[in-house]
């Protein structure tokens, strides 16, 4: 678990006025804050003058292509990129880039490392994490401003989708009053506060609400009740055709039982892994970053998550019964 930065914001931003080139990289399976993030500090460099490339293992998810900006979010090359520096966005360990991203960049030094998540492992040649700011969006905003670098459109709604989606639309309890006051600083700047929640959060595909009937109908309730979980299989995935992006923030509606505090979301993967999402609404009763960290993940003490290799309802099992000997 990462405990000092040993690097600051000048400094990062001294090192950003150097390079000439600058290639910038996030988690796979990118969401809100890693794409948003991605969008916001590259268009920002750009107008400073610096050419940009922005590179994910996934590319950018259809959810998030309403952005301005989002079709310079690529795949990575099949060969090695030549930049001045490489910044990581929003992830916590250097394994969860990717292996083809990390490839791609394998020979881009330094490395800067700029995340939230309090189960930062510290990779890279100059790090700072912030595990107090609910989102990387935060920390961007921060660095953006406080250097005086360019705040272009694009940067802007980056970071509010960033910021929105990280925070649950500004509802989680990571959220602070720096939180809203950036909000409301990047509203003065012209953000669509409407729009942009709307193609966030009201403007899904159907297959979305075909998966969500198929979870509902293997939904577990455990632990009198107090857990609450559900599977998704290959054969489900392959049938609905579904992309990584259509299961996000699912979670939430189980998480909003009453009688829930950890809610659970198991999903196969093709490399006979299992995709662990939990959440937790007390972290005094389950700090679920530490019961992800138990199965080789991590993430924040109310949202982490793991990859566990074995088959489905095997990882579940091991799993549930880890919550129960934690919240019992």
């Amino acid at each position: 678990m990462f405990d000092h930065n040993n690097s600051s914001l000048a400094e990062i931003g001294t090192l950003i006025r150097d390079a000439k080139s600058v290639v910038i990289i996030s988690h796979v399976r990118p969401d809100g804050d890693a794409v948003g993030t991605q969008i916001a500090l590259g268009a920002s460099l750009q107008e400073l003058g610096k050419e940009i490339i922005l590179i994910n293992e996934d590319g950018c998810p259809s959810n998030l292509k309403f952005l301005t900006g989002s079709d310079k979010v690529l795949l990575p090359p099949e060969s090695h990129i030549d930049a001045d520096l490489c910044i990581a966005l929003d992830t916590a360990n250097n394994e969860r880039l990717g292996g083809r991203c990390i490839e791609a960049v394998k020979l881009v030094k330094p490395v800067i490392n700029i995340d939230h998540h309090i189960t930062n492992e510290g990779y890279g040649d100059f790090v700072y994490v912030d595990p107090d700011s609910p989102a990387t969006a935060q920390i961007i905003y921060e660095l953006i401003s406080n250097e005086g670098f360019p705040f272009p459109t694009a940067s802007r709604d980056g970071l509010f989708v960033g910021i929105s989606t990280d925070t649950g639309s500004f509802r989680y309890p990571a959220t602070t009053a720096r939180t809203y006051e950036v909000g409301a600083d990047l509203l003065r700047m012209g953000a669509d506060c409407g729009a942009l929640s709307s193609a966030i959060y009201e403007s899904y595909p159907y297959r979305r609400i075909e998966l969500l009937k198929k979870l509902l109908g293997n939904l577990k309730m455990t632990v009198d009740d107090q857990v609450a979980s559900w599977c998704l299989d290959l054969q489900t995935k392959e049938e609905l055709s579904i992309k990584p992006e259509d299961s996000e923030n699912l979670s939430d509606l189980i998480r909003g039982i009453d009688s829930v505090r950890v809610a659970v979301f198991f999903e196969e993967l093709k490399d006979c892994s299992v995709r662990v999402s939990m959440r937790s609404k007390d972290v005094n009763l389950a700090d679920v970053s530490k019961i992800c960290s138990h199965f080789g993940g991590g993430g924040h003490p109310l949202a982490s998550g793991a990859r566990v290799h074995g088959k489905l309802h095997e990882v579940e099992e091991k799993v549930l019964n880890k919550i129960c000997n934690t919240i019992t």
